[in-house]
């Protein structure tokens, strides 16, 4: 245990932490996979494409009819709400829609929009955001960024960070610390194990037929409970502190910080 009382994960044990935190229940435990979804396959054959921007697609478009992007903006724009010209990063940005409303919501904020797929990143960069003269298109990897220590007043990471094993998560915290004063990580909540499966119940027969729906069905599988955060965050660095708010029914919300003597 740390100080904090975060349980202490060594670097040999951190993949095999389970996604629902080191105080994970039985089922709890069986209720993960390390099955990829479409969006994480790496395949240039053409079918595994369509249902990657197929997917990337329905989730533009969720986004839209549900209001997740202005959800999303009000978060981060409001933890950098004492920054009068604030610097965002956007990691995993997918579409871009978010950093597109962050331009346009605050008309002083330069935000620099990466992904680590290069498709998506050109995709990005094709469109309205790659002649932005507030934003800068960039293929960059969460797990290890290409940015100098407080280079960003805020680093934000919407609805990517399940798809990363434990190792690959902890360094997106450690990295997104570094680079920026605040982390913020918008993600899904784990379902409770009971209600997981009566979800799982429900998608599973339309899997198979439909990509947003297959993601769908994984995504919660992999997504990593408070518990787990808390530990991912003390295994990145015991000086990483962190806020959760939201679950259940909305967003998993994190806000990561370093201790200000760290800064010092």
């Amino acid at each position: 245990m740390d100080h904090m009382g975060v349980p202490v994960i060594t670097d040999d044990d951190i993949d095999r932490m389970p996604r629902g935190g080191p105080d994970a229940s039985c089922l709890d435990r069986l209720l993960q996979t390390d099955r990829q979804e479409y969006l994480d396959r790496e395949s240039d054959a053409p079918a595994d494409v369509a249902r990657k921007r197929s997917v990337i697609r329905a989730l533009n478009w969720a986004g839209e009819v549900f209001g997740n992007h202005e959800k999303f903006a009000k978060i981060a724009l409001d933890a950098v709400a004492d920054v009068a010209d604030p610097r965002i990063l956007e990691l995993g940005a997918g579409h871009g829609a978010l950093s597109r409303m962050l331009l346009e919501w605050h008309p002083s904020a330069r935000v620099t929009v990466t992904d680590i797929e290069p498709t998506s990143v050109a995709a990005i960069a094709a469109g309205d955001l790659g002649s932005h003269p507030r934003a800068t298109v960039r293929h960059m990897d969460a797990t290890a960024l290409d940015a100098a220590d407080g280079e960003f007043d805020l680093a934000v990471f919407a609805l990517s960070f399940h798809h990363l094993p434990p190792s690959a998560a902890a360094r997106v915290l450690a990295e997104g610390t570094r680079a920026a004063a605040t982390l913020l990580i918008i993600d899904l909540p784990r379902p409770p194990a009971p209600l997981h499966l009566i979800r799982l119940a429900a998608m599973l027969p339309w899997a198979p037929f439909l990509p947003f729906v297959h993601d769908g069905v994984i995504s919660p599988l992999r997504a990593y409970s408070p518990s787990a955060l808390r530990a991912l965050a003390a295994h990145a660095d015991p000086a990483i502190r962190v806020e959760l708010r939201g679950g259940l029914t909305s967003p998993q919300v994190l806000l990561a910080r370093r201790e200000a003597e760290v800064f010092a």
